[in-house]
């Protein structure tokens, strides 16, 4: 999993910048690596699998002496600790709504760190990626949520998401920006022309 070039992310800031010369919206995109470490998760699947395996082997087999079952029950539980912290495991051991739950808390607080909360009108978009979840955001600020319902953006946030399943990212930020720029031009016109919040692509490495 790579995370755009400083071309690709270039372009990202290159299509913010033709949007909002047609709309008063602050658009700023956020990419991240993961939404969390998830540094619990290996150790958790490892001791449960570290208690369950050897043992049901010494119950069933009977050839495990007591001292054998616990030696095989820390070595059981040394190597999957190792084996289950590789990236493409961790994320297959989390249940969607974990990673989805962690994912949306990450995209909130993007929200606030990059003053989206602070600009004039309140109209500041949030167009936020977790790569290693698959997940895709949009958040705006109550001066764009008057004029447009939070499920307008369910169709390009799901086009998004699949494109980033693809491994089309920089695709997907391009053509969700574009898609974005169309509604928020509609709803959202340009009354005077500013700009409050950088255009560059935020990278959460």
């Amino acid at each position: 999993m790579t995370l755009l070039s400083e071309f690709e992310q270039r372009q990202v800031a290159e299509a913010i910048a033709r949007v909002e010369r047609r709309t008063d919206a602050e658009l700023v995109t956020v990419l991240a690596t993961r939404a969390d470490d998830y540094a619990y998760i290996p150790l958790l699947w490892a001791s449960l699998l570290a208690l369950l395996v050897p043992g049901a082997v010494y119950y069933l087999g009977g050839w495990l002496s007591v001292n054998g079952l616990l030696i095989a029950q820390w070595l059981t539980f040394i190597v999957l600790s190792l084996v289950f912290r590789l990236p493409s495991l961790t994320t297959r051991l989390i249940p969607r709504t974990v990673r989805h739950w962690r994912a949306s808390n990450l995209a909130r607080r993007q929200f606030l760190e990059q003053n989206l909360h602070h600009t004039a009108g309140s109209t500041g978009v949030l167009i936020f990626v977790s790569e290693a979840e698959r997940y895709v955001e949009i958040l705006v600020d109550e001066g764009i949520s008057r004029h447009l319902d939070n499920q307008v953006w369910d169709g390009i946030v799901q086009r998004f998401t699949e494109q980033v399943r693809q491994g089309q990212t920089l695709q997907g930020f391009v053509t969700c920006i574009e898609a974005c720029g169309d509604l928020l031009s509609q709803h959202v016109p340009l009354t005077h022309e500013r700009n409050e919040l950088p255009n560059r692509l935020v990278v959460l490495a």
